[in-house]
């Protein structure tokens, strides 16, 4: 679908209304095209601030999961990195593919005062987040063994089937319906309140999985119990915030179903859940890769993988502001201000993942012992952390943009970053690990190098060729 047909279908948006409503002009208004490039950056820390201290507890919080995993055992890390692919998925698509698309489709609604489609879009987007939990449910912890096995053999898949069943047989429904409701905050500009719900949540989180995983003795599989239990809570109270007008508008739940909303989020929401998709597979095929070198590899890995991944929730607080901003001056026809939006928050990610990553690659070895005090895999970890560690900025940049394209449904280029990006780091990295004899130290480059060029590519989309009305 060209980047013209997705505009179309995901925001069938006319010139904008002569006011904003009032509470969207509060919160999210966009700033004229002539603003200046501080005036951008406050307005994108304003929204950003408070999802982005969501995103430091969250970091914080799956920090102490890697570590409480770590303690249970070796064959239970490689358990956790097994199915951590597919918890990211879970987590990425609810929150910020399919999520970005509920706040994209918001957010441009109200852009161009259309407030009564606003109010209809949180049904469908319930539905959507209902059917999605629910097909994660039945594939992860109706056939736990079958689909962990493929990926990291048998040893691995024992390790981790009772937790896939709790994390996601009991906690993927409420996780998408608690991300689905925060989306909708969002695309109000209600950034600060779908913070204070999500906030609880992640404190709560490694205090209930310790408790469940160790005093309990439910082991690894009181880490997926925890975070079901968290994510029932958080959607319950969700709910209840966004069903009192907490968006800035109350939901119209009493309608029948049109095809034309579904549309707006799903036009922008399945791509982006496609390029989540992509992301996650190529961590998938990396595993199944270093199956060979045996389970300390794929323990070390998982390491190596959760703080690769740690960026997205960096990235995410400002990428959740740039949605919102982006789609709100789309809406508005503005796109000058939607371009310059983007890559002011796009230059605002480099930096801090690019210093996260900085601080990675040249300490390797600390923070893999953080996480294991097994000598192969803190070795391991430490080799994968000093080719992936230099690499974060470009994800950070990549990952902000991707935000700000759904925003502007503009996706082409992010389908392009994340072909790249598995290529590179799956085909490219066999080569360099077996063709060009580098081993371990191939893949890990792979990875390093799919990363660089999701950045790169996506950023190659946002100028004003792509970007525009036409």
């Amino acid at each position: 679908m060209s980047d013209g047909k997705i505009a179309a279908a995901a925001a069938p948006l006319g010139p904008a209304a002569a006011s904003v409503p009032p509470v969207a002009a509060s919160t999210a208004a966009p700033v004229a095209a002539s603003a200046s490039t501080s005036t951008l950056l406050r307005g994108i820390l304003k929204l950003a601030a408070p999802t982005s201290a969501i995103a430091l507890l969250q970091a914080a919080a799956q920090l102490v999961e890697t570590w409480l995993a770590a303690r249970q055992g070796t064959a239970a890390l490689a358990g956790w990195a097994v199915v951590l692919p597919f918890a990211l998925l879970l987590q990425q698509m609810s929150a910020g593919a399919m999520g970005g698309g509920v706040s994209s489709a918001i957010a441009r609604a109200l852009g161009a005062g259309k407030r009564d489609d606003a109010s209809a879009l949180v049904l469908h987007a319930v539905l959507i987040a209902l059917a999605a939990g629910l097909a994660f449910a039945l594939a992860l912890a109706v056939f736990p063994h079958a689909v962990l096995s493929a990926v990291g053999g048998n040893e691995a898949a024992a390790a981790a089937a009772t937790y896939a069943l709790w994390l996601f047989g009991a906690g993927a429904v409420p996780a998408w319906l608690a991300n689905t409701l925060a989306s909708v905050l969002r695309g109000g500009g209600r950034h600060a309140l779908a913070a204070q719900v999500l906030g609880v949540m992640w404190l709560a989180f490694p205090f209930a999985s310790w408790a469940l995983a160790e005093p309990a003795g439910m082991g690894l599989a009181g880490i997926g119990a925890a975070l079901a239990l968290v994510s029932w809570a958080a959607a319950l109270a969700m709910a209840a915030v966004v069903l009192r007008g907490g968006a800035g508008f109350v939901p119209t739940l009493r309608i029948r179903p049109n095809a034309a909303l579904f549309q707006r989020i799903l036009a922008v929401g399945l791509i982006a859940c496609g390029l989540a998709a992509l992301a996650n597979l190529a961590t998938i095929l990396v595993t199944a890769q270093l199956r060979q070198y045996g389970t300390a590899a794929v323990a070390a890995y998982g390491i190596s993988a959760r703080l690769e991944f740690l960026m997205i929730p960096l990235a995410f607080g400002v990428g959740s502001a740039l949605t919102a901003l982006v789609g709100r001056a789309v809406g508005g026809g503005d796109w000058v201000t939607a371009r310059r939006t983007a890559w002011v928050g796009g230059l605002l990610a480099l930096g801090i993942a690019g210093s996260a990553g900085l601080a990675v690659g040249l300490t390797p070895a600390r923070f893999a012992n953080w996480f294991t005090s097994d000598a192969e895999v803190a070795a391991i970890a430490t080799q994968a952390l000093s080719w992936v560690g230099p690499a974060f900025g470009g994800f950070g940049l990549g990952m902000a943009l991707y935000f700000a394209s759904m925003g502007a449904a503009r996706m082409r280029w992010p389908i392009a970053a994340g072909i790249a990006r598995i290529a590179l780091a799956a085909g490219g990295g066999w080569l360099l690990a077996n063709v060009a004899g580098m081993g371990l130290d191939g893949h890990f480059l792979g990875v390093a190098l799919g990363i660089t060029a999701y950045g790169v590519v996506t950023a190659l989309g946002v100028r004003p060729g792509v970007w525009s009305g036409r």
